[in-house]
């Protein structure tokens, strides 16, 4: 089954936590957390980068403004436990940079406040991601931006799907790329990286 990654089109209706957007005369549903769903209205031209679930009832469509969001949605759906529309409420109830650093720093409490989130889900949570997630130069105290850059951030998936292709594997890969410098384009990473790995070889 061919499943829906991207969509573009116009912004027809906007609920709660849906909006409908028209592509070519058809009406897609598409859920979004609170984040993207503050930056859309209706009349609106949007893009989203979607993530398609299949039920045996259904075929759910979640959509997200930014790569970051989009990304780190799917880390939140690798945890066990949790499901489409427990990571779409953690994505309204905190930003990109603020959950991701939650986890980071194994803040526990903080994820608790999240809809749906207990004690044990929190540190199921933080055990299953705090390692997919890294930072400028491996300091917890210095984030690139609004704080924290996940590994969902542009430059290092696109790298990491380079090096993959390479034959590397991600536990080569992420330590590697957690010492890119914050100017590195996606060439200048994938190139460092392929030196320093080079010489682990």
């Amino acid at each position: 089954m061919n499943m829906i990654g991207y969509l573009h089109g116009k912004i027809t209706y906007v609920f709660a936590d849906y909006c409908i957007l028209d592509v070519g005369g058809v009406g897609y549903r598409v859920f979004v957390p609170a984040s993207t769903g503050n930056l859309i209205k209706k009349g609106d031209n949007a893009e989203f980068f979607i993530h398609t679930a299949v039920r045996e009832d259904a075929i759910l469509l979640y959509g997200f403004a930014t790569r970051a969001e989009y990304d780190t949605f799917m880390l939140l759906l690798s945890v066990t436990g949790i499901g489409a529309k427990a990571a779409l409420n953690m994505l309204s109830g905190l930003p990109v940079a603020e959950l991701t650093r939650a986890i980071a720093q194994k803040n526990a409490p903080l994820l608790t406040k999240l809809p749906g989130i207990g004690k044990k889900t929190a540190e199921r949570i933080i055990l299953e991601l705090k390692d997919k997630i890294s930072f400028d130069d491996g300091h917890e105290d210095d984030y690139v931006g609004e704080g924290v850059r996940p590994i969902a951030n542009d430059i290092v998936t696109e790298a990491t799907a380079a090096l993959l292709a390479l034959g590397y594997t991600q536990n080569e890969i992420t330590p590697t790329l957690k010492r890119m410098a914050a100017s590195d384009t996606v060439q200048e990473a994938i190139k460092s990286a392929l030196k320093e790995l080079a010489r682990k070889d």
